[in-house]
C-alpha cells in the first residue's frame, strides 16, 4: 500500500515538475531582446492597440465608447500574451482608434504596435506592413427575400441585382455580364443601407456584397427572418490584424495566440458569441452560421494574401 502511495506521488511529482519546465520553456520561447516591438513596449511601458469604431460585430464602441466585438476579443487574449512576455503584468494598454486611412501609416511609422480592426489581407498591403494570421474569411454573396427563389447566382441570371459602386462585387457582375451573356441589370448604390432598401423596395431581386455586411444589413430590416444570404461565394477576402514589418518574432506571439485559439475551440465558440447570438448595442443577431471558408482558415491557420 506505502508502494502504491509512493508511486502515486512520485507520478505526481513527475508531472508536476513536467508541467512546470514546460511552461518555463513556453515564457523562454520568446526572445524580448530579438523583438523590435516587444522592445519597445517593454522599454516604453506602453502597449499601443489600434480598432475601429464602428465595425460590427468586429471592432466597434459600446455605449461606453468602449472598444467591443469579435475582433476586439481576439486582441484582449494576445495583450494578456504579451503583457507576459515582456514580463508586466501591470502593463498599460493605449487604444487609438484607426480609419481606413491612417490605419497602415500608423502602423508603419510605429505609433501603433497591432492594428486589431478589419482589414483584408492583400498582396499590396503585405508590402507595406506583417499581417497575422486570418481570423475571419468574408465572400461575396447574394441577400434575397426567401420568397424569391434565388439559390445560387445562376438564378440571378436576365434579373435586376444592386451592389455598391466601385466594389469587388460590381466588378464580378460585370464580368459575369461580359463572359457569360448573364444579362443582369446591375444597380449601383452608395452605402449599404441605401442598397438594402432598394432590394426591400422590389426594384432588384438581390443584394450582392461581402456576406458578412449582408448579414449586418439584414439586421436592419423590419422582419429579418423574411431575409436569407443565398450562393456560392464569388471572392475570398480574408481578414487579418497586421503590425509593422521586420518584427517575425513579434509576429510570432501574435500568430501564436490566433492559431492556439482556434486550435483550442475557443475561436468558434466567440464567433458564436457575435454571430449567432444577440449582439450590443441594439441586441442584434447576425444569424451567420460558419461558412466553409472560415472552417477552413481555422484548421489550417495561415496569412495568406489575395491580390
Amino acid at each position: 500500500m506505502k508502494q502504491k502511495s509512493l508511486s502515486i506521488k512520485t507520478a505526481v511529482l513527475g508531472a508536476t515538475l513536467g508541467l512546470l519546465s514546460f511552461t518555463m520553456a513556453a515564457q523562454a520561447a520568446v526572445d524580448v531582446s530579438k523583438s523590435p516591438t516587444l522592445t519597445k513596449i517593454k522599454t516604453n511601458n506602453v502597449l499601443v492597440i489600434g480598432h475601429r469604431t464602428s465595425s460590427i460585430p468586429f471592432s466597434y464602441y459600446d455605449e461606453n465608447q468602449k472598444p467591443i466585438g469579435f475582433a476586439q476579443d481576439i486582441c484582449n487574449q494576445i495583450i494578456a500574451t504579451i503583457k507576459t512576455d515582456v514580463q508586466k503584468p501591470d502593463l498599460p494598454v493605449r487604444l487609438m482608434p484607426l480609419t481606413p486611412q491612417n490605419r497602415l501609416t500608423l502602423v508603419q511609422n510605429g505609433t501603433v504596435d497591432l492594428a486589431c480592426g478589419v482589414a483584408t489581407n492583400l498582396k499590396a498591403r503585405q508590402e507595406q506592413v506583417t499581417f497575422a494570421d486570418t481570423y475571419f474569411v468574408a465572400g461575396t454573396r447574394l441577400l434575397v427575400n426567401k420568397k424569391s427563389g434565388i439559390k445560387d447566382f445562376k438564378d440571378i441570371r436576365g434579373k435586376s441585382v444592386v451592389t455598391l459602386a466601385g466594389t469587388t462585387s460590381e466588378k464580378i457582375l460585370r464580368k459575369m455580364n461580359d463572359e457569360q451573356n448573364a444579362n443582369i441589370t446591375i444597380q449601383s448604390a452608395k452605402e449599404y443601407a441605401e442598397a438594402f432598401l432598394i432590394l426591400q423596395s422590389g426594384r432588384v431581386s438581390a443584394f450582392m456584397m461581402d456576406d458578412v455586411l449582408l448579414s449586418g444589413a439584414r439586421t436592419l430590416a423590419r422582419n429579418p427572418n423574411d431575409w436569407e444570404i443565398v450562393g456560392t461565394s464569388q471572392s475570398v477576402e480574408p481578414y487579418g490584424f497586421f503590425m509593422k514589418k521586420g518584427d517575425p518574432v513579434f509576429k510570432q506571439v501574435v500568430d501564436g495566440v490566433i492559431a492556439g485559439m482556434m486550435k483550442s475551440g475557443e475561436m468558434a465558440k466567440l464567433y458564436d458569441k457575435w454571430f449567432m447570438n444577440p449582439v450590443p448595442p441594439k441586441g442584434s443577431n447576425f444569424h451567420m452560421p460558419m461558412s466553409d471558408l472560415v472552417k477552413k482558415a481555422y484548421a489550417n491557420p495561415n496569412d495568406q494574401a489575395i491580390n
